[in-house]
């Protein structure tokens, strides 16, 4: 028989945790459902400002997690792939079984884009990388290609740049997306460089990356060694289970009122999986509070 909850909450990221534990404090029957590793994209963060106690966003998810199971919250680590109405509730479609809600809030964040050119799927985990914070050790004293002109580019960059040789970011535009801060950190780290107006085409090695073939503005391409590439174009969110009566943005964000409550009374979405997030982490916890609130209300 199907487990049935006040609230089923999809996704521990920091909305999604924060949510839950303010929720199952309130008095509500409380479970989390996660398909991946609990913290989603903060966990790629080397360094936060603002969270007393909370170093790296490492530091915070498991924190969260941490007081999410004291706080008596249920996590299930299954993943979603639909939601279903039944009467006045709701059923959670997982890969294992089916949940059942009264309320439920999507928290499931974004991931991050593909660059969607040959080898880049071939060479997942050998070469082509996406947390520069797990990864750069494994680069020492290697060359290594940043894709995006964005402040997470730019954090990367400067990352990568502690172990390895080179770092080369590949910015499609003429001047960087990132904060002052950040592009001017790494413009004066000698061992970044930045080939503007470019593209990559293509990532290129036998059993390991080994090169990647770079298109410039005037069409010409080169083809430049390197260990490792990581990709930081943007995010797109991950929304593909909600029902379709959820509206979209032009991004495929799902559509909410200022209340964060979906055009499906009783689904509610917060942080990078809904239209208008700010991006900004104290916004994801502001939005899971008060969520937690409304439900509560609605539920009393």
């Amino acid at each position: 028989m199907a487990q049935n909850y006040d609230l089923i909450v999809i996704g521990e990221g920091i909305s999604g945790l924060t949510c839950a534990s303010q929720a199952v404090r309130a008095g509500l029957k409380v479970a989390t459902l996660e398909s991946t590793l609990f913290g989603g994209l903060v966990l790629n963060v080397n360094e936060l400002n603002g969270y007393p106690g909370a170093e790296s966003g490492t530091d915070l998810a498991s924190g969260l997690m941490q007081a999410s199971s004291e706080a008596g919250v249920t996590s299930i680590q299954e993943e979603v792939t639909a939601i279903r109405s039944a009467g006045a509730a709701f059923q959670v479609v997982t890969s294992a079984g089916t949940y059942g809600a009264r309320q439920v809030v999507i928290a499931s964040g974004a991931h991050l884009k593909k660059l969607g050119i040959p080898g880049e799927d071939e060479f997942e985990g050998r070469g082509v990388s996406h947390c520069a914070d797990c990864d750069a050790p494994m680069y020492m004293n290697e060359e290594a290609i940043v894709v995006g002109g964005g402040d997470s580019a730019m954090q990367e960059a400067l990352v990568l740049a502690k172990f390895c040789s080179k770092v080369r970011v590949v910015h499609r535009g003429e001047k960087l997306r990132a904060r002052k801060h950040l592009a001017d950190e790494a413009g004066a780290n000698p061992k970044i460089s930045i080939m503007w107006k470019s593209t990559v085409e293509a990532v290129l090695g036998s059993k390991m990356v080994e090169k990647v073939r770079i298109r410039d503005a005037g069409g010409k391409t080169e083809d430049v060694a390197c260990a490792g590439i990581f990709a930081y174009i943007g995010l797109e969110p991950n929304a593909g289970f909600a029902p379709p009566e959820i509206g979209r943005d032009a991004r495929g964000h799902l559509v909410t009122n200022e209340a964060f409550e979906t055009p499906v009374k009783g689904i509610w979405a917060i942080g990078a999986v809904r239209a208008g997030y700010s991006g900004l982490l104290r916004d994801a916890t502001v939005e899971a509070q008060r969520v937690a609130e409304a439900v509560r209300k609605r539920l009393d």
